[in-house]
């Protein structure tokens, strides 16, 4: 009897250091699921971005191929194209990217070369200024790291997530043309 009290201590302090052993053993890791391409690898260079107000919708080009579509938020009083400085209303018409500010107070943006020279015009025969910085840019800086505001919002300008204008700034360069669309 004693031996097999003997046996069977064995045999449960065998197997409570295999259970030990289990928990304490290093094991393999899983293989980490690959980083994510750089943005720039998603898009690629764009070098024709077209804006459809009614649709509150971006889409970017390459050599006349759409590579992605962005979901936008447009001036407060979108209707219309832009008339004065304070309407609300984003600017329609070709335009040329001329500037990039990465300091500004919405996170990242990208300058339309709005007014010109028929804005101006219009707007001194009238008594009045065109308005300007106009951007494609993201959230204001306030709320980072909250939900992108998605009504429209800004001044006229165009607006999309941080994420999305961080994948712009990387494959967005100066003088890349932008089409607005009623």
């Amino acid at each position: 009897m004693r031996r097999l009290a003997r046996l069977f201590s064995a045999l449960t302090l065998l197997a409570l250091l295999a259970a030990v052993a289990v928990l304490i053993w290093p094991r393999p890791q899983p293989a980490l699921p690959p980083s994510p391409p750089p943005i720039t690898a998603l898009i690629g260079p764009v070098d024709h971005i077209l804006v459809e107000k009614a649709a509150r919708r971006m889409t970017v080009f390459r050599d006349g191929t759409a590579l992605k579509t962005y979901r936008i938020a447009l001036g407060f009083a979108p209707q219309g194209d832009k008339q004065r400085q304070g309407d609300g209303r984003t600017p329609e018409g070709r335009f040329r990217i001329d500037r990039r500010n990465d300091s500004s107070a919405y996170h990242l943006s990208l300058g339309l070369d709005y007014p010109q020279p028929t804005h101006i015009t219009r707007a001194r025969a009238g008594g009045y200024s065109p308005g300007g910085d106009i951007f494609i840019h993201g959230q204001p800086n306030v709320l980072f790291g909250k939900a992108p505001l998605r009504h429209d919002w800004t001044a006229g300008c165009i607006a999309v997530s941080n994420p999305e204008i961080e994948e712009l700034w990387s494959a967005v360069a100066l003088g890349t043309t932008v089409e607005i669309r009623p």
